[in-house]
C-alpha cells in the first residue's frame, strides 16, 4: 500500500506529528537510532496527520487555488522532544545530503515549509534549525509565548492561540466568579512552565493570588500535592498540563478522596474523551475547560474512513512496509489497523489549526507563483520568498478569519466547556473568548451546576472581617489579610469595598472606625466680619485717593511735574492700581468662577500693567539723559515708534497669557482643618502661576535697576529712592504672605492675601504719586518750567566738569 507519510508533488511540504510517544525518556550513553513505531501509539497524533493529508488532497483537487500545481509532503513521526533531529535535517537536505552553502538567498531545501511539531518543548528543540534559512514553520500546536520573539524565531508562525491568550482567558474566568485563592499545577515542559510565568505576571494587578504552585513529573507525589492544596483551603485548581499528567493527577484526586473543588483545565486535556467517563470523576467537584474553538471540517470524516477502509479495529500485527523509500520514523504498523471511528472521535481541538496551516502555505505559494484561474508560473521557490507572502496572510476559511499579528500569532479563538459528567454529551459549551476583530469574553453561568447546590463556590485565603473593619493584606499574599480600623476622615462600607477605607465626601468628616460620615462646617469670608469690613475700608480709601490724585493730575496736566511723572501714563497707572485694589472686593463671600478670576489673575494683570509703566518710565529717564547722546538712532527709533507703549503692551500681553493659563477655579479645602470646609479658589495651573509671579518679579528688578542707574540725575528726575522703598514694601508684603501660607491654613489666610495686594498698590501710590501731588499742592514754585530747566543745566554743567 502507499505510504501515508509521503506524497510526490511539484512543491513539497514537511509535517511533524506525534503519532507515537515515548512515555519515559531513557538517557543513553551512546548514539542510538530512535524508532517511533515501537513506542506507544497516539490516535490523536494520527488524526492530526490525517488532517494534513486531507488538506493537501483537497487543495490538489481544487481549481481555485494552485490550479495546475500539485503539492507533495514528507511527514515524520515526531515522537520525542530531543531525539528526532534526523527528520528535521531531512527537510533541510537536497538529494539526501545537507551541503554547506554561502548563498542563503538561493538555498532551496527539500520542503518549502514545515508544519509542527505539536509540543512547545519539541518545537523549541528543532525550530532553530529552520530559522537559519528562514524556512517557514507554520505551527499548529506549540503555544509557548517564547516563540513570539521574532528576533529569535523570525520564520515561526502559528495557527493555534498562544499561552498568553489562554492564560488571559483563565484570569477572566477567575475574575468572573471572584476566585482569588487558587492553585496552579503545571508540568516540567515548556508549555506549562511558560503558562506559569505568564499567569504570575498576569495576576500582578488583580486581586488573585496563586496560593500553591507545583510542577508535575513522572515521579511526582500526587498525594502530597493534593494534601498541601487541602491544607491551604484552596478550592480552585488550575491544571495546566499535557494530557498524561492531567489524567494521572485527576485519577489521584479521585483515589485520595478530594471533594468539592473547581478544576480549570487547559486546552491540552479539556476535551479528553476518557476522563469524563472515569468512575468517581463526579465526586471531585466541577470541571471547567478551556479549548481551542472546534471548527467542523467538511469531508474530513469521509477521508479518514476512506483511508482506513481496510481497517475494522482488529488487533495490530506487523504489517507490510510502505512500497517505496522507507525512512526512519515514516512507518506506522499500528496505523493500518486503527479504527476510523476512534480516530475521528479523538480530541479535534487542533484539526482546524492544521487544516488552516496547509491553506495558508498554499495561498502564499499561489501568490508567489503568480497563479491565475487556470495556470501558475512554475518556478523555483525559495523559502524566504514564500515566508514573505505567508506574513501577508489575510483570508477567510470555513467562516474563520485567518491572519497573523506582528509576532506571527493568530487571533485567540477559545471555547469554554463544562464537564456535565451526569449525562451525554459529557462536555458542554458554556462560553467563548475571542480577540478578533475585538476582545470578547462571555460565559453563561446559568448552565453550570455547581457542586455547592447552585451557589458559586468560594475560594479565598482569609475569613471576612467584622463589621466596621477593612481587610489589610499581610505576608506575601495580598489575598490573606488582617482586619484593621479605618483612620480619620474615612469609613468602611463592607458591601461596596471591604478592602479599602473609603474617604468621606468633601463636605463630610469621620472619626476612626466610623461606618458613616458627618457633615463639616462651611467657612468663607462673610461681609459682616471685622476683617472683611477692614478690607473694604482700605479698598475704598485707595479708590478715593487714586481718584483724587487723578483729578489733581488732570487739572495740572500741562505742568512739568505731571509730565515728568509720565503724563497720560499716570492715568493708566492710577486706573490699574484702582482695579488691582478693587480685586480685594471679590475675596468676600462664596467663591465662584468669576470671583476666582477676579482675584489673583486680575490683580496680576493690572499690577503688571502698572509696573511696566513704572519700568518704562524709569528707562526713559535714563535714556533721555544718558543714552540719547550715545545712541541717537536707538533713541530716535524709540520716540518714532512709541517704544514705551510698545513695551507696556508687550508686557501686558505676556502677563495676560499667563493669567489665561492660570485659570483658578472654586475649590473646597477639606485638608487644612478636619472639621471645616474652607471655600476658596484653587491655585490653578502652577507653572503658569509661577511664570506670572516670576514675570512680576522681573519687572520689579528691572524697574529698580533703571531707577538706580539714574541716581545721579537731576533731583526732579531722580526717583530711585521712592521706587526702592516701593519695591521693598512689595517684597516684604508678599514674603510675609507666603511665609504665613505655610504655617496657617484657616479661612483668614484670604485676608492676608488681600492685604498683600493692597500693600502692593498702596506702595506705588504713596511712593510715586503722593510726593508729586505734594509738590503740586504745597510747592508750586517747583512745578515750573524754569525750575526744571535750572535742574537740567546744573546737571549738564556737573557732567561737563567730570
Amino acid at each position: 500500500m502507499k505510504s501515508e507519510f509521503r506524497l510526490h508533488g511539484d512543491y513539497m511540504l514537511g509535517g511533524l506529528f506525534e503519532v507515537h510517544s515515548s512515555v519515559n525518556y531513557v538517557p543513553h550513553n551512546r548514539p542510538v537510532s530512535l524508532e517511533c513505531s515501537l513506542l506507544q501509539f497516539l490516535p490523536q497524533g494520527y488524526q492530526m496527520l490525517q488532517v494534513m493529508r486531507f488538506a493537501v488532497e483537497e487543495i490538489n483537487n481544487s481549481t481555485s487555488i494552485l490550479p495546475d500545481v500539485s503539492l507533495g509532503y514528507e511527514i515524520f513521526d515526531y515522537c520525542s522532544a530531543v531525539e528526532n533531529l534526523p527528520s528535521a535535517f531531512d527537510f533541510l537536505s537536497r538529494n539526501g545530503s545537507i551541503a554547506i552553502h554561502d548563498d542563503f538567498e538561493n538555498f532551496q531545501p527539500k520542503v518549502l515549509s514545515v508544519f509542527g511539531p505539536y509540543g512547545s518543548t519539541q518545537t523549541l528543540t528543532v525550530a532553530p534549525l529552520f530559522m537559519m534559512d528562514l524556512l517557514a514553520m507554520v505551527n499548529y500546536g506549540s503555544s509557548t509565548s517564547i516563540l513570539s520573539d521574532k528576533m529569535a524565531f523570525p520564520s515561526f508562525l502559528r495557527t493555534v492561540s498562544s499561552n498568553r491568550d489562554q492564560v488571559e482567558l483563565i484570569i477572566h474566568i477567575l475574575q468572573k466568579f471572584s476566585w482569588t485563592w487558587v492553585a496552579f499545577i503545571g508540568c516540567d515542559d515548556e508549555y506549562s512552565q511558560d503558562a506559569t510565568s505568564l499567569f504570575i505576571d498576569g495576576i500582578q494587578n488583580t486581586n488573585i493570588c496563586m496560593a500553591y504552585q507545583e510542577e508535575l513529573s513522572d515521579d511526582s507525589n500526587h498525594s502530597t500535592t493534593l494534601h498541601n492544596i487541602n491544607m491551604l483551603r484552596v478550592n480552585v485548581i488550575i491544571l495546566y498540563t499535557v494530557q498524561k499528567y492531567a489524567i494521572s493527577f485527576i485519577e489521584s484526586a479521585i483515589i485520595n478522596g478530594i471533594r468539592d473543588k473547581v478544576w480549570i483545565g487547559s486546552d491540552a486535556w479539556s476535551l479528553n474523551k476518557e476522563l469524563p467517563s472515569h468512575e468517581g470523576i463526579g465526586t471531585i467537584g466541577t470541571i471547567i475547560g478551556v479549548t481551542e474553538k472546534v471548527v467542523n471540517i467538511p469531508g474530513l470524516a469521509d477521508f479518514v474512513y476512506k483511508s482506513l477502509a481496510h481497517s475494522k479495529g482488529q488487533a495490530c500485527e506487523q504489517g507490510p512496509l510502505p512500497e517505496f523509500g522507507t525512512t526512519c520514523n515514516q512507518d506506522c504498523h499500528n496505523c493500518s489497523c486503527a479504527n476510523p471511528a476512534d480516530v475521528i472521535s479523538e480530541d479535534p481541538s487542533y484539526n482546524f489549526a492544521i487544516y488552516s496551516s496547509v491553506y495558508i502555505v498554499a495561498n502564499a505559494l499561489h501568490r508567489v507563483l503568480q497563479c491565475d484561474a487556470k495556470h501558475c508560473n512554475k518556478t523555483e521557490v525559495f523559502p524566504y520568498k514564500l515566508l514573505e507572502e505567508i506574513w501577508k496572510t489575510n483570508f477567510t476559511l470555513l467562516d474563520q478569519h485567518i491572519i497573523f499579528d506582528k509576532n506571527g500569532d493568530s487571533p485567540a479563538r477559545f471555547n469554554i466547556v463544562l464537564w456535565t459528567l451526569t449525562s451525554s454529551p459529557y462536555i458542554q459549551n458554556i462560553g467563548s473568548y475571542n480577540t478578533d476583530p475585538f476582545e470578547s469574553f462571555n460565559i453563561n453561568s446559568t448552565l453550570i451546576h455547581w457542586y455547592t447546590n447552585g451557589t458559586v463556590p468560594v475560594s479565598r485565603c482569609s475569613e471576612e472581617c467584622e463589621k466596621g473593619h477593612i481587610r489589610r493584606p499581610y505576608g506575601i499574599f495580598k489575598c490573606c489579610f488582617q482586619c484593621e480600623i479605618c483612620p480619620n476622615g474615612t469609613y468602611v462600607n463592607v458591601t461596596a469595598d471591604p478592602t479599602n477605607c473609603i474617604p468621606c465626601e468633601e463636605d463630610e468628616w469621620a472619626d476612626p472606625g466610623s461606618t458613616s460620615c458627618t457633615k463639616r462646617s462651611v467657612e468663607y469670608l462673610l461681609l459682616r466680619e471685622p476683617p472683611s469690613i477692614l478690607l473694604l475700608m482700605s479698598v475704598s480709601f485707595l479708590l478715593v485717593l487714586s481718584i483724587a490724585i487723578g483729578v489733581l493730575f488732570a487739572f495740572n496736566y500741562s505742568t512739568p511735574v505731571v509730565k515728568s511723572a509720565g503724563g497720560s501714563m499716570c492715568f493708566l497707572m492710577l486706573g490699574c492700581l484702582s482695579g488691582a485694589g478693587s480685586s480685594v472686593f471679590f475675596y468676600i463671600g462664596k467663591p465662584k468662577l468669576v470671583t476666582c478670576l477676579m482675584r489673583n489673575p486680575l490683580f496680576s494683570l493690572l499690577y503688571t500693567v502698572c509696573l511696566s509703566c513704572l519700568t518704562v518710565r524709569s528707562f526713559q529717564i535714563v535714556c533721555i539723559f544718558k543714552m540719547a547722546a550715545k545712541l541717537p538712532r536707538a533713541y530716535e527709533w524709540w520716540v518714532k515708534y512709541s517704544g514705551q507703549w510698545l513695551f507696556i503692551g508687550l508686557a501686558s500681553a505676556t502677563q495676560l497669557v499667563f493669567c489665561g493659563l492660570f485659570y483658578p477655579k472654586p475649590y473646597n479645602d477639606t485638608v487644612s482643618i478636619n472639621t471645616q470646609i474652607i471655600m476658596t479658589c484653587s491655585l490653578g495651573n502652577m507653572p503658569a502661576m509661577g511664570a506670572g509671579v516670576f514675570f512680576i518679579g522681573f519687572l520689579c528688578v528691572s524697574c529698580f535697576t533703571f531707577s538706580y542707574m539714574g541716581t545721579d540725575l537731576p533731583k526732579n528726575y531722580n526717583e530711585a529712592r521712592s521706587i526702592t522703598f516701593c519695591m521693598l514694601l512689595f517684597c516684604t508684603a508678599w514674603v510675609s504672605y507666603f511665609t504665613l501660607y505655610f504655617i496657617y491654613k484657616g479661612k483668614y489666610l484670604l485676608v492676608f492675601n488681600a492685604l498683600s495686594m493692597l500693600t502692593s498698590s498702596y506702595s506705588i501710590v504713596f511712593t510715586y504719586f503722593v510726593p508729586k501731588s505734594y509738590i503740586i499742592v504745597f510747592q508750586p514754585e517747583k512745578n515750573t518750567q524754569a525750575h526744571f530747566q535750572s535742574s537740567i543745566q546744573d546737571y549738564t554743567q556737573k557732567i561737563s566738569r567730570m
